[in-house]
C-alpha cells in the first residue's frame, strides 16, 4: 500500500508520496515512488507511482529507456514527449506494455497486475498538467474545480484536502495541508511511512524548485504533527458537547 497525492495549484504543481511497501507483516521496505524527469529550461515532469512494485518498476524504466513509436519504430522516452497529453498516453502505453509483457504470469503464480500514476509538469510554451493513469493505460486530468488527485490509501488524507485545497492555494500552503493529509493517513494506516519524498515545481519554471526527502525526525514534519493533534483537540473540546442526552434526561423525568 501507499498513498500518493498530487495538487494543480495557479502557482504550479506539489507532489507528495510516502515510500513504504508492504509484502506482508515481516517484509516491509521503503522505495521511492516520486520520480523526477527534467531538462532544465525545457521540461519538467514528477511521476508518483502506486501498485505493484515489480510493474511500477518496470514501467519507469520503459519511460526512462524508451518505447518503440508504433509508427516509425524510433524509441521514445518521457523527455522526448511533445506536450503533457503525449506523455500521459506514453505512460498508459508502458504500462500496457509492462502487463503484455508480465501480465498472465503474474495471474499465473497468484499476483495481480496493479499501477495506477500520477504524472505532472510542463513542458516549455506548453500549460502545466496534472493526470492519473490507470492500469489499463486510460487516464483522466485534474482542473481548477478538481486540484488534487490521489492515488494508493487516499481515503483517510482526502477529507483534509476536500476542506482546505483549492485552485488558488498558495503553493507551499498546499505543501503543509498535503503533508497533514499525509500525516492523517499515517496515523491510520501502517502500510504508510517515512520516508516522505515532496516535490515542487512553479509554473512556467521548468525546473522544480524543491525536491526533498523527509526522514524520520525530521524537526519540521514531528513539529506539524504534534500541532495537528494539538489543534485537533483543541478544535473538538471547543464545541459544545450534543444536547441530545439533557432532552432524553427531560423527558425522562
Amino acid at each position: 500500500m501507499t498513498y500518493c497525492v498530487g495538487m494543480l495549484l495557479r502557482e504550479g504543481l506539489v507532489m507528495i508520496t510516502d515510500s513504504r511497501t508492504n509484502a506482508g507483516i515481516d517484509n516491509i521496505n521503503h522505495f521511492r515512488k516520486l520520480h523526477i524527469f527534467e531538462k532544465p529550461g525545457e521540461v519538467a515532469l514528477a511521476l508518483a507511482t502506486s501498485g505493484n512494485l515489480s510493474v511500477t518498476q518496470s514501467v519507469v524504466s520503459l519511460l526512462t529507456e524508451g518505447l518503440p513509436d508504433p509508427v516509425t519504430g524510433n524509441l521514445e522516452t518521457l523527455l522526448d514527449s511533445p506536450s503533457m497529453f503525449k506523455a500521459a498516453q506514453l505512460v498508459g502505453r508502458a504500462i500496457r506494455e509492462v502487463d503484455r509483457l508480465d501480465g498472465q504470469g503474474l495471474l499465473k503464480h497468484g499476483g495481480s497486475f496493479d499501477a495506477t500514476i500520477l504524472l505532472g509538469g510542463q513542458m516549455r510554451d506548453r500549460r502545466l498538467r496534472l493526470f492519473m493513469v490507470y492500469s489499463a493505460g486510460n487516464f483522466i486530468e485534474a482542473t481548477a474545480d478538481t486540484p488534487f488527485l490521489q492515488i494508493g490509501e487516499h481515503k483517510y488524507g482526502k477529507p483534509v484536502l476536500d476542506r482546505a485545497v483549492t485552485y488558488d492555494t498558495e503553493l507551499y500552503e498546499a505543501l503543509k495541508i498535503g503533508l497533514i493529509s499525509m500525516d492523517s493517513t499515517m496515523r491510520s494506516n501502517l502500510a504508510v511511512g517515512l520516508p516522505l519524498d515532496i516535490a515542487v515545481l512553479r509554473r512556467d519554471a521548468m525546473q522544480f524548485e524543491l525536491s526533498h526527502r523527509i526522514e524520520s525526525g525530521d524537526p519540521y514534519f514531528e513539529d506539524l504533527r504534534r500541532r495537528w493533534s494539538e489543534a485537533l483537540r483543541a478544535a473538538h473540546q471547543a464545541i459544545p458537547i450534543p444536547p441530545y442526552a439533557r432532552r432524553l434526561s427531560q423527558s425522562a423525568n
